[in-house]
């Protein structure tokens, strides 16, 4: 079933809630103080069926003062019903719900010009064309504007004409991807329990499913679905829905919350942002400036920052980012206003491009020409520009996804299609083109290692690991290697990779063959070795010959007894370290820190501290309070241990 959601927007006392209940038969002013003062305060909801499928329209308050309701009611709406009173004429707030609408990126709208039998046939004609001049002036596509008197019920059905005409040219909603329903009302059902509701802006829900209420990470189960009154199984994007959630309170619910699908909108600091200012904005922004973050239900102060100027100008558009102290959960590709605080006033808005930011440089051209290629790219584009920046490294299926603003099996199922990219078993994401350079590479290093050891069976898969220590996970790296043993160009014998055309010498013991390889992986590790625990680990003849060369003294372990953890060395490369150690102590006699010793050999703490705690032990070093010194008699003699 086609549906369309529709904003009523304009001025205070424009006669949007007389509008319609006259379309629909619903009165949208549910509380009494709404109907002793005849404004709205707080957002009405109603609906129109019609043969094409539904309309449903939301009544937006019109006085300044909830201006605020008014935004959060604005998002998610497909179009706009534009409300201007006959005997009045565009107002402050018409202008300022116009602006609103088109911020959060509306284009297509209608022109009611209500209370028309209360002016000549001249007075009408004029606020017809003024407004139709104001639509266009803003960007909208809007149709005629309608002459049309809720009392009298004249132009009523032209309206509805015109309504129907506009749902029926809407596409139907996909309901794929990610779920995100911002909550404007939370209450208690006696025999029920906790109901939400809101509009759902993205993806679908479903009776049954588990959901976040973000920002918070309070896990719920929906319990119960209702569109207008009728109970459903699930729901579709653009409908206002209730929701009915088992474990969660009423009182756990606080104002700017949303439901979503689990995991994948996180709380965020930094935002990367497509925003604009307003013409009629009252002053420039400069960069650092505090204004209010609006989108959805939610509210935070936030400081901009220009990326490529000093300052934003009425009428100007950037690429910026937000700085949000207090975090906020909004995905991406989700419009938001800018508001000032004093005198309160909408100044702008925009898109948010990337909700998983960091800090960024000022004036670095590649940094906002990059931001802007993703504003601007389809999904399938936009992946392949945020798998390219991370190369080798790849990206996690959960964060490509939260960085898209779409679900992990959209992003799989877009790998699957294109081919553009590889999803990893574990979940990590690459590019096609850098996974065809990591195979490549190790192609390569395989036939090098063959040219220089013809009588050796192969290479272990701990020293084609070190090819990339910033690439991607080993589990990954074992799944490039074995799709390549798939493809006949690698093959595997004792735990060696060699290339598939390679016959290896048929004396070869596999027991040598295993420790020798072994033995050139550590020795290429230096003193950043492979990680031996999972070599163990992976295969009992691995673990068998890493403890026999252990026990010969091939290979070193060192314990870092605070961390409970080991870390193997070839003992080539613990000499190495000892003698640049004793170099550097002897110019230093009060000893050096354990980062300083680190920085000397080129290592981190992993590996500096059970290397330190060996060269104490072999009585190489002594350990005073933070520092160590040579111990007396000290000798490189037994760093075997």
């Amino acid at each position: 079933m086609r549906t369309l959601l529709i904003g009523v927007i304009g001025h205070v006392d424009h006669g949007k809630t007389a509008l319609v209940k006259a379309l629909t038969g619903i009165d949208t002013d549910r509380l009494k103080e709404e109907r002793a003062r005849g404004i709205s305060i707080v957002l009405g909801f109603s609906h129109l069926s019609l043969p094409g499928g539904e309309i449903d329209l939301i009544d937006m308050p019109g006085h300044e003062r909830f201006v605020r309701t008014m935004i959060s009611g604005a998002t998610g709406m497909d179009a706009a019903l534009l409300v201007v009173a006959a005997n009045e004429g565009i107002r402050r707030q018409t202008v300022e719900h116009l602006q609103i609408a088109r911020l959060l990126g509306l284009s297509r709208g209608i022109v009611a010009i209500t209370k028309s039998d209360l002016v000549t046939a001249g007075v009408a004609e004029r606020v017809v064309a003024e407004s139709a001049e104001l639509m266009a002036k803003h960007g909208f596509e809007a149709r005629s504007a309608i002459l049309c008197s809720a009392r009298t019920g004249a132009g009523i059905g032209a309206l509805a004409a015109s309504l129907a005409a506009l749902l029926t040219e809407t596409p139907e909603k996909s309901a794929d991807g990610l779920s995100y329903l911002p909550i404007d009302r939370a209450f208690a059902v006696p025999g029920f329990g906790t109901v939400v509701t809101g509009t759902l802006r993205r993806g679908g829900l479903r009776v049954g499913e588990e959901v976040e209420i973000v920002p918070g990470g309070r896990r719920a189960r929906i319990r119960g679905l209702q569109v207008h009154g009728r109970s459903v199984a699930a729901t579709a994007p653009g409908r206002r829905t209730a929701v009915n959630l088992r474990g969660v309170e009423q009182a756990a619910l606080k104002p700017g919350q949303a439901i979503a699908r689990p995991g994948l909108i996180p709380l965020s600091n930094w935002l990367d942002v497509d925003v604009t200012l307003l013409e009629d904005a009252p002053h420039s922004l400069a960069n650092g400036a505090s204004v209010r973050l609006l989108f959805g239900m939610a509210e935070t102060e936030v400081r901009l920052r220009l990326l490529d100027r000093d300052d934003l100008r009425p009428g100007a558009r950037a690429i910026a980012q937000l700085r949000c102290p207090e975090g906020a959960a909004i995905p991406a590709r989700e419009h938001f206003i800018l508001r000032l605080a004093s005198p309160p006033g909408t100044i702008g808005g925009g898109v948010v491009i990337n909700p998983l930011s960091s800090r960024r440089r000022r004036f670095d051209r590649e940094i906002t020409t990059r931001i802007q290629a993703l504003s601007l790219a389809p999904p399938d584009q936009a992946t392949a520009l945020l798998l390219s920046e991370r190369g080798e490294r790849g990206m996690p299926l959960l964060e490509l996804a939260q960085r898209l603003g779409t679900t992990p099996e959209k992003v799989r199922g877009r790998s699957a299609e294109s081919g553009a990219s590889v999803v990893s078993k574990t979940g990590l994401v690459i590019d096609r083109r850098a996974t065809a350079a990591i195979e490549r590479r190790i192609i390569e290093t395989v036939g090098h290692f063959h040219r220089s050891h013809p009588s050796r069976a192969g290479v272990m898969r701990a020293q084609l690991h070190h090819l990339f220590p910033a690439g991607p996970d080993p589990a990954t790296l074992n799944e490039i290697i074995a799709r390549l043993v798939e493809r006949r160009m690698l093959a595997i014998g004792a735990g060696l990779v060699r290339l598939a055309s390679f016959l290896p010498p048929p004396s070869a013991d596999a027991a040598d063959v295993l420790d020798q390889g072994l033995i050139q992986a550590f020795l290429a590790g230096g003193l950043t070795p492979p990680d031996w625990e999972r070599l163990a680990s992976g295969d009992g003849q691995q673990r068998s010959a890493l403890e026999r060369l252990i026990r010969t003294g091939i290979l070193v372990r060192a314990v870092d007894r605070v961390q409970k953890r080991a870390v193997v060395f070839h003992r080539d490369a613990v000499r190495q370290a000892a003698v640049r150690l004793q170099n550097a102590l002897a110019q230093r006699p009060e000893g050096l820190l354990a980062g300083e010793a680190g920085s000397i050999l080129g290592i981190s703490r992993k590996f500096s501290i059970p290397l330190l705690e060996h060269f104490d032990m072999i009585g190489l070093t002594r350990r005073y309070g933070d520092r160590r010194r040579l111990a007396r008699n000290s000798t490189t003699g037994r760093l075997a241990g």
